[in-house]
């Protein structure tokens, strides 16, 4: 559907049952959840869908081995159900990924097959297929860049993998299949009340300028690491909920991973684990547990984040990356949910958390992408009590979401599902937008006609995931990207000048320059010249 034709329905209406703050995994798994209970649902994004933490996990839909260490048994099996859920309901966006596990001692490799057996026990029915111990052979041939020196063998596993930014797209689509509305660029910019009480919300469409006051029964902060900026609109006394951290990732080449298998370093020395992930014919390698004070929709790495990941994994592959072999560096803000007991990040709850301010506002905080549907299952629960909505059941533990296929098509169109054939009847389905990325110039235009991408970084972010794969060639893939916007959203020159400028300068930030994650605006300069 075309943005102007969401837009004319903000003007059209004149009550929202919901309207939900926020488009990334809550907001929009909230969003889904209201919808196709029949619920006249509103989504409004202030950028674009997936914009901050929903584009930059580690790219695993997981019960969560960690939390099984410290004993969360609960939330282990909250996550691997909801794991097995979203396997059957988006096949054509989350696999099944085996995880080498490598032992260096027996009791290691005892240890941890024990626990790995255990949250096989937790996925019930829904598992993705049973742990089992390897031999020193088979260790190596699955992870053929492994050191050998001591190891004696491993355990591997099996979780799920996906690509977070296409699944947020694919909830967007489910969300307008059941009538629902969601628009980005349109920020909310204050909450409208009837005394005390919360009405609706003021929001302004940042491309027009034009304002809306926008009535709903119920209003849902879903904004990931800035609920507490919407609560304080809500109450500017409010206290903060969160104690936010960061987790930075790599991307590298496929030849230090080069089979099919991951590989996860069980205990690292800030008490997480790392995981080495194949991911779109790269590798991410990640993640970090950084506190930190201030939340940032383009947080940038630290030094000693790089560093930590890549002395880590230097100890278990050879040959290793360095700072020379990363291709785009990216990092993603963790909504914890604040607890003054513990001054360790990495010991927090990812449990999410639901909270009602006096007026009304209901916030939903913490969590992750694998439970995303159980989070939004449990924020429209909440408002049906709060506000005495008719009550209607959940469908969507066995809802099929958009694009749903049990058809296998060749990358990169296979994160399209059923839409696949129809991307290929576009123009470009055979042209390649630059030589080191794998996308067509025909997904540029679906993009811009039926996934509401307005900017080129949508596009080489969000609907591709160029920027995180290769973040020069995607630099160098933005003239025509913008090209092709121009073209289907109706811009000119100069706006395409102007998205090309504001391109790199983003993308300057995933670079890693080998003396300083500071200096990397230099090499994007470069890359502008010579594009």
């Amino acid at each position: 559907m075309a943005r102007e034709n969401l837009v004319a329905q903000l003007r059209q209406s004149d009550e929202w049952d919901f309207i939900v703050i926020g488009g990334g995994a809550t907001g929009l798994g909230t969003a889904v959840e209201a919808a196709t209970r029949g619920y006249r649902t509103l989504l409004l994004e202030k950028y674009d869908f997936a914009k901050g933490t929903s584009s930059r996990s580690t790219k695993l839909v997981h019960g969560g081995v960690r939390y099984l260490a410290q004993g969360n048994i609960a939330l282990v099996r909250e996550a691997l159900h909801e794991r097995g859920l979203l396997r059957r309901n988006a096949p054509h966006l989350v696999h099944d990924l085996k995880f080498v596990v490598p032992g260096y001692t027996w009791w290691s490799q005892f240890f941890y097959g024990a626990g790995l057996q255990v949250y096989d026990l937790l996925s019930g029915d829904l598992s993705l297929g049973r742990s089992q111990f390897l031999s020193e052979q088979d260790t190596r041939s699955r992870i053929p860049t492994l050191k050998t020196d001591g190891l004696r063998g491993g355990v591997v596993y099996h979780d799920g993998q996906f690509d977070d930014a296409r699944l947020a797209i694919t909830l967007l689509r489910t969300l307008l299949d059941y009538n629902g509305v969601a628009l980005n660029y349109l920020p909310v910019i204050g909450l409208l009340k009837q005394g005390e009480r919360l009405t609706g919300v003021l929001a302004r469409d940042a491309e027009t300028g034009e304002t809306f006051e926008l009535k709903g029964k119920i209003v849902v902060n879903a904004t990931g690491v800035f609920v507490d900026d919407v609560r304080r609109m809500d109450n500017p006394k409010a206290s903060a909920m969160l104690s936010p951290s960061q987790g930075a990732h790599i991307v590298v080449d496929k030849r230090f991973l080069p089979n099919d298998s991951a590989m996860m370093i069980p205990k690292t020395e800030d008490g997480r684990v790392l995981f080495a992930v194949p991911w779109h014919d790269k590798v991410v390698i990640g993640t970090t547990d950084t506190p930190v004070e201030h939340t940032s929709y383009e947080p940038h790495p630290l030094e000693e984040e790089i560093n930590f990941i890549l002395h880590t994994v230097a100890q278990y592959l050879t040959p290793a990356p360095t700072r020379e072999d990363v291709l785009s560096v990216f990092v993603g803000q963790r909504p914890l949910v604040k607890a003054e007991e513990t001054e360790s990040t990495a010991a927090l709850s990812r449990e999410h958390v639901i909270s009602v301010s006096a007026s009304g506002l209901l916030t939903i905080t913490g969590g992750k992408w694998t439970t995303y549907r159980k989070m939004g299952e449990d924020v429209v629960e909440r408002a049906i009590q709060l506000v005495n909505l008719s009550p209607h059941p959940s469908i969507t533990s066995n809802l099929h979401l958009h694009g749903w296929t049990q058809q296998s098509t060749a990358a990169p169109l296979d994160v399209y599902g059923s839409d696949a054939a129809s991307i290929q009847d576009l123009p470009g389905a055979n042209i390649l937008l630059h030589p080191q990325l794998p996308y067509l110039e025909a997904e540029v235009r679906w993009a811009a006609r039926y996934e509401l991408a307005r900017t080129v970084e949508d596009v080489l972010a969000r609907r591709t995931r160029s920027l995180l794969l290769d973040a020069i060639a995607s630099m160098q893939a933005a003239p025509r990207v913008a090209a092709i916007l121009a073209e289907e959203l109706g811009r000119d020159t100069t706006w395409q000048q102007q998205q090309i400028e504001d391109y790199h300068s983003l993308a300057a930030g995933y670079l890693l320059n080998h003396e300083s994650t500071a200096d990397s605006s230099d090499r994007s300069k470069k890359v502008l010249s010579n594009a």
